[in-house]
């Protein structure tokens, strides 16, 4: 069996080697540390699952990843281990293509149970992230709003509901200022927010931060 882990930091990766290792002794393990390592290896070669984080700046976010990822080999089943819980991104990820969604606090439970579903050929899905897609149903007016956002654009509000500047978030997703502000501007006039007060609020009343 051969699995491909991606994640921006060093220690998440060994941790979760030492898991899979444990668990498949004979299984050659593989990590890389941003998105643009994660596809080189997904276009050289073939991988029975792929462990992959959302945020790994510079280059494509999560998100936009698994979606090329499952253009270019659609059967590989790809499980999102993120520090983000549910609400933020579960809906993101399975519409994406990704068989599970693991928040990295559950990983030490899970991951190995996730492994061998998504192997067999089922979606993984852990009940607060069943509850999260239930309600993307059922509540279906502000999820659809959100829904207007693109992947990148959400990764931005969720950091500007986190009240971080638009310098903070151009040094931690490796993009310019103008860059930022301009994804801003989107979010701003896609969900009818004035200022960052009302997207903040927003963000609150939903659960999202």
């Amino acid at each position: 069996m051969r699995i491909l882990i991606a994640d921006d930091h060093t220690i998440v990766r060994e941790g979760i080697k030492m898991l899979l290792i444990e668990a498949y002794p004979t299984a050659e393990i593989v990590d890389v540390s941003d998105s643009e390592e994660l596809l080189k290896q997904v276009w050289a070669s073939k991988w029975d699952v792929i462990i992959s984080d959302i945020s790994m700046p510079p280059g494509d976010s999560g998100l936009e990843a698994i979606k090329k990822i499952k253009e270019h080999t659609p059967t590989t089943p790809v499980i999102i281990l993120s520090m983000h819980a549910p609400e933020q991104y579960a809906v993101r990820a399975i519409k994406s293509g990704a068989s599970s969604y693991l928040t990295k606090g559950a990983a030490t439970l899970e991951l190995v149970n996730a492994v061998n579903h998504v192997l067999s050929g089922k979606k993984f899905l852990t009940p607060d992230v069943v509850t999260v897609l239930a309600d993307a149903f059922e509540n279906s007016t502000n999820r659809k709003t959100l829904e207007q956002l693109s992947d990148r654009e959400m990764e931005v509000f969720i950091m500007l509901a986190k009240g971080k500047t638009i310098s903070e978030i151009a040094h931690e997703i490796s993009l310019n200022a103008n860059t930022i502000s301009t994804f801003r501007a989107r979010i701003f006039e896609k969900m009818g927010f004035h200022n960052n007060l009302e997207l903040i609020k927003y963000a609150i009343d939903n659960q999202i931060v």
